[in-house]
């Protein structure tokens, strides 16, 4: 778990719009943790896969700004101890 979470990236300061998530796309923590998993023999661990994998356990928030769910998700990434 903890390696996971070490590929966590930096935070945004803020929730994004729709336009500036689109800018964003796969993010480049996505692409070097994907190129790990393969370089340790994992496969169907594409960018876009980790991505989706990062967003589903909440190591991204990539809910638009004024959806109630990502003001929720904040706040439990906020509380959450992240593992070492």
């Amino acid at each position: 778990m903890a390696y996971v979470w070490g590929c966590e990236p930096k935070r945004r300061k803020r929730l994004l719009d729709r336009e500036g998530l689109l800018a964003v796309g796969v993010l480049a923590e996505a692409v070097a943790m994907s190129k790990d998993l393969r370089r340790r023999g994992w496969a169907f661990v594409g960018p876009t896969t980790v991505h989706s994998f990062m967003q589903a356990i909440g190591l991204v928030n990539d809910h638009i700004r004024g959806c109630a769910a990502g003001t929720e998700v904040e706040r439990l990434r906020r509380e959450f101890i992240r593992p070492s």
